[in-house]
């Protein structure tokens, strides 16, 4: 680049002091006579640098006619370079706030659950039982004495059957807890519908014959006594009659005496007064029983003695 350096003239200081009275010149600091370089300033670093976004003469964000940019917050990424974060969608937001939500309540209920089911505060102390006839709430209680000290909420039904299983005149049983530390225990017997004889004993059996009890008394206990016929419980017979006096009213049973059947189709009852009543077969079994019932209650003529109830057909039942 070619040197901007000018060369300038100061004359010498002549004899006498005649230059010194002369006032130096002011105009571009130079002294007369005196050879003087000065180097100007190169044209690109003289001249300041141009600012984005400004025009020449105007300060910078005030251009003619020019609106505001938007204003969007920034950060500073990794490199240092700007980086625009806009807001996060409200429906996002809301999302994730309900999941912590549900998250937090899935926790503390299963938090609750846990504590119910092995908490020591829930644990068994008193067994109430109700709906025994045959047994004693007492026998009862004793067969469910290894529940004492559990947990109500780990106690099952199923449980109770199981231990109740033993005590044979048990169907079925249900439960219901009364917290803190109560168990009602409802029992559902077996009904006993006939006696069979066995040696100098009566056994009560219900209509799959289980055997529920004895007895020596046969007036003691107000079941119809099945012949010898029909003493195995595993035999048609049996079944054919058993699920006869299972039908009945447990007052008309009462009123039975024996039960026989020749065959499982003919199947005939005695009443205690002496008069029979003709089944027939096992069908129409609800029927029949209401067709007998009715029979049963009507008045007695003196006039027409009855002897004989026949519901075989219990459409059209008679007496004669």
């Amino acid at each position: 680049m070619a040197s901007t350096r000018k060369p300038t003239y100061k004359q010498a200081a002549r004899p006498g002091g005649q230059d010194a009275a002369r006032p130096p010149r002011t105009g571009g600091g130079e002294a007369d006579g005196v050879i003087s370089a000065q180097r100007d300033l190169e044209p690109e670093a003289a001249s300041p640098a141009k600012t984005p976004g400004k025009s020449a003469g105007k300060p910078a964000g005030k251009a003619t006619g020019a609106k505001p940019a938007a204003k969007a917050s920034t950060s500073s990424g990794p490199s240092g370079d700007n980086v625009i974060a806009f807001p996060e969608p409200k429906r996002r937001r809301h999302r994730r706030v309900m999941w912590w939500t549900v998250s937090v309540v899935t926790t503390l209920v299963a938090v609750l659950i846990a504590g119910a089911i092995f908490s020591p505060v829930l644990a068994v102390r008193s067994i109430t039982v109700d709906g025994t006839t045959l047994l004693t709430p007492d026998a009862v209680q004793k067969a469910l004495s290894p529940l004492d000290g559990k947990p109500l909420p780990q106690v099952s039904e199923q449980e109770i059957n199981e231990l109740l299983k033993p005590l044979v005149q048990v169907r079925s049983a249900t439960m219901e807890a009364r917290p803190p530390s109560g168990l009602l225990v409802h029992v559902n017997e077996r009904v006993p519908v006939a006696l069979l004889k066995q040696g100098d004993a009566y056994i009560m059996v219900d209509v799959d014959g289980v055997q529920l009890g004895a007895t020596k008394d046969l007036s003691a206990v107000a079941l119809p006594l099945i012949d010898a016929g029909a003493a195995s419980t595993n035999t048609e017979l049996f079944k054919a009659i058993a699920a006869v006096l299972d039908t009945l009213p447990a007052d008309v049973r009462a009123r039975m005496s024996t039960a026989s059947a020749a065959s499982p189709d003919a199947v005939e009852l005695k009443l205690v007064d002496g008069k029979t009543v003709v089944w027939g077969n096992a069908e129409d079994r609800e029927l029949k029983a209401k067709a007998l019932e009715a029979l049963l209650k009507m008045p007695a003529d003196p006039k027409v003695p009855v002897s004989v109830y026949d519901v075989s057909v219990p459409r059209h039942p008679f007496t004669k």
